[in-house]
């Protein structure tokens, strides 16, 4: 399948291209901003207990798979929150990990499964539980603002509300910004994700839930 991100970083769209007989594309409920007449789309929800791990991992409940039976399907794919996509490949050991709210769409031959992270998780900024991509393929995913592709070799500090996606093969510690609870907090940064090992991490330049609670400030009393 061929992915092109289209307006790039502000309002990425993403234009994926399938061929007759290629695997479907798979995307979350929602994101599909437009399609060419010649595509199928089907929505299935995968069972009530794959549902519901789905939706703790960020996705939605139900997902659409997009294929097209004559002439090359153009499905078009946005995220809700304004900023970049991006694509990442599977395979050849390549797997992914990928934060809450963060997955777009995929080919249907990467495995996206939700695994639980326990109580580390929660304060890491990824959610209760996040996505673990694996197989062969490629992945979309989103960011808030743009992407900013870290390469890790050693350790590598990240602010919790930035975090979109990491090589499965690292590892990460929570951990307070400063060196104490009162500089962490004086510090406006509170909790970080210490990643550790060799592969990549893909962070957003905005916090949504920061912006959020600027947005909120600014409203009138009720």
């Amino acid at each position: 399948m061929e992915i092109n991100i289209l307006h790039q970083p502000g309002a990425a769209i993403a234009q994926c291209l399938i061929q007759p007989g290629e695997s479907p594309l798979r995307a979350e409920s929602g994101a599909m901003v437009g399609m060419s007449p010649n595509v199928n789309m089907e929505t299935k929800s995968g069972g009530l207990l794959k549902g519901m791990k789905s939706m703790l991992g960020g996705e939605s409940f139900f997902m659409n798979k997009f294929t097209t039976g004559a002439g090359t399907g153009e499905v078009l794919l946005g995220a809700p929150l304004p900023g970049d996509l991006a694509v990442l490949e599977c395979g050849g050991g390549s797997d992914w990990c990928i934060a809450k709210g963060a997955f777009v769409g995929c080919d249907d031959t990467v495995n996206v499964e939700t695994k639980f992270g326990g109580l580390k998780a929660i304060f890491s900024g990824t959610g209760l539980a996040h996505l673990a991509a694996s197989g062969q393929g490629k992945i979309i995913i989103s960011s808030f603002g743009a992407f900013e592709r870290v390469p890790v070799n050693g350790k590598f500090v990240v602010d919790n509300g930035h975090i979109v996606a990491w090589s499965s093969g690292l590892t990460y510690k929570v951990a307070k910004a400063g060196g104490g609870w009162v500089a962490s907090i004086l510090s406006g940064e509170g909790l970080v994700c210490t990643f550790q090992g060799q592969g990549e991490v893909y962070i957003q330049t905005r916090n949504a839930i920061d912006f959020a609670t600027f947005i909120g400030s600014k409203m009138p009393p009720v």
